[in-house]
């Protein structure tokens, strides 16, 4: 049996899940009624399968918060993490490409499992029997498709029809089909031959890069182009991969299914058989939770009085709804979502105008993680920013400049190493500094306590854009 390794996609902003959900905070960071992540739970059950590293594709933006997310879980401390770092999206097959580059330098010719990052399977057990059969049959060289039985006619998903049983089991694909409508999805629920396009695949590294070379080779030749330039880093919990962005943008965008799926005849489509959601929505997210006994799901504070068939989820405040009927309220500190059961699929277009017009909110929250900790705007005017910042032990920020702003720093617990120019000293609890405009400075902390501080900015311009980095141990240098 080929050594397993998982291969965990975790791309995508989820804008339907906005407010929680956001550019710089996406899905997969998710935690549903506070539980582990979208991210932890698939690191989980995959990890359990792993014979060889857990490999995680990513935005490189989001590397550090993928190794928090990494370390957090139990059953994945036994397994090293390999990050391939990319500078933008490109789409699921450049993805799979670089992944099956790298996994054939990490054994011989292993089985990949392609999971993506945020969907929910709540029984693991049963996912791996299926991941356990799926690597059995990808041993021939076929290609295997998770397909899900479909629970209901669901315009959302892409269908895939079901061709004649394979002896040894699986099934052959006769056709896919892209998202139909309500009419067409009905009656491939009534068919009983259509299942649902999961998204998830088991195939070994040599099958994918043969089918890749077949039927997109503008794919594969780009890939390797890029990751032979690769830059390689150790990192305490494994590996990961970086690459250059200019040469990465020449990568096409195009889906695994378009590029290799929808043309490949090695085709084998396994009929999944535990429950399975992408949680592409807040109704969704609410289908996942006991409902009381007028239908409503909560999460967080709040007090219900005459509501039926409605979702509330709080961040820390108090939600209140009297009198309404198949809502969602979503409370977050900056920003609160009510909507509609019914259009759900339509939050997106809020984030579209958001980012069209410039709004923050479409990517950041009011707490924004780094690699070194985390801030949060606690108030912010014409010329002014108020911060909590929380800087991690041990760790530092970049050694950086601002040409529109000063800011003065209030510590209140930990201590602050402050580096101005070319002078340096600490500063304690219930002490305070002065970074003058165009001052070269850094942040950091020496202790093995969180250092918690206040910044108040001051200027003609507070964006988070007006800064140069001169030095960065997270490799952020302009």
């Amino acid at each position: 049996m080929s050594t397993i390794i998982p291969v965990i996609l975790s791309g995508g902003s989820g804008t339907r899940l906005w407010p929680v959900s956001r550019e710089a905070y996406p899905k997969p960071f998710i935690r549903l009624a506070n539980g582990p992540s979208l991210l932890q739970r698939v690191i989980s059950r995959s990890a359990a399968l792993a014979d060889g590293p857990v490999m995680l594709v990513t935005n490189e933006t989001y590397g550090f918060k993928t190794r928090e997310e990494f370390r957090a879980v139990p059953g994945a401390r036994a397994a090293s993490l390999f990050q391939i770092l990319e500078p933008m999206g490109r789409n699921t097959a450049p993805a799979v490409a670089l992944a099956a580059l790298a996994a054939m330098e990490q054994a011989d010719d292993p089985v990949l499992l392609v999971l993506p990052a945020d969907h929910l399977i709540p029984d693991e057990a049963a996912f791996r029997d299926a991941a356990k059969q799926a690597a059995r049959l990808a041993e021939s060289g076929d290609l295997v498709l998770f397909g899900i039985q479909p629970s209901a006619p669901e315009s959302g998903f892409g269908y895939i029809e079901l061709g004649d049983e394979h002896a040894d089991g699986g099934f052959a694909v006769r056709r896919f089909v892209e998202k139909p409508d309500i009419a067409r999805a009905t009656e491939f629920l009534a068919a009983g031959n259509f299942v649902w396009n999961s998204g998830m695949f088991c195939f070994k590294a040599s099958a994918i890069l043969k089918a890749l070379e077949s039927h997109s080779p503008a794919v594969l030749d780009t890939a390797r182009r890029v990751f032979a330039r690769g830059r390689r880093q150790d990192v305490a919990e494994g590996r990961e991969i970086r690459f250059e962005p200019d040469a990465f943008l020449e990568m096409p965008d195009v889906s695994i299914d378009y590029a290799v799926m929808e043309h490949a005849r090695n085709i084998r489509l396994l009929r999944a058989g535990f429950h399975w959601s992408d949680i592409g929505s807040w109704k969704a997210v609410a289908e996942q939770l006991d409902a009381d006994a007028a239908g409503n799901t909560c999460v967080g504070q709040h007090l219900l009085v005459d509501a039926r068939n409605t979702h509330v989820q709080s961040d820390g405040r108090l939600i209140a709804a009297v009198g309404v009927d198949n809502l969602l309220v979503v409370d977050t500190p900056d920003a609160v979502l009510v909507a509609s059961k019914d259009a759900s699929q339509q939050v997106k277009e809020v984030v579209a105008r958001l980012k069209a017009s410039g709004h923050e909110a479409a990517t950041i929250h009011r707490t924004v993680q780094r690699p070194w900790g985390s801030y949060t705007v606690l108030h912010a005017g014409e010329r002014f920013k108020i911060k909590e910042i929380v800087v991690r032990p041990q760790e530092r920020l970049s050694l950086q400049m601002h040409h529109h702003r000063s800011e003065h720093w209030v510590v209140l617990s930990g201590t602050a190493k402050v580096t101005c120019d070319d002078e340096s000293r600490m500063v304690y609890a219930n002490q305070s500094t002065y970074i003058p405009i165009g001052t070269r400075h850094r942040l950091e902390n020496p202790g093995r306590v969180d250092l918690v501080l206040i910044e108040v900015q001051c200027g003609d311009y507070v964006g988070e854009d007006d800064i140069v980095r001169y030095d960065d141990q997270y490799g952020r240098v302009n």
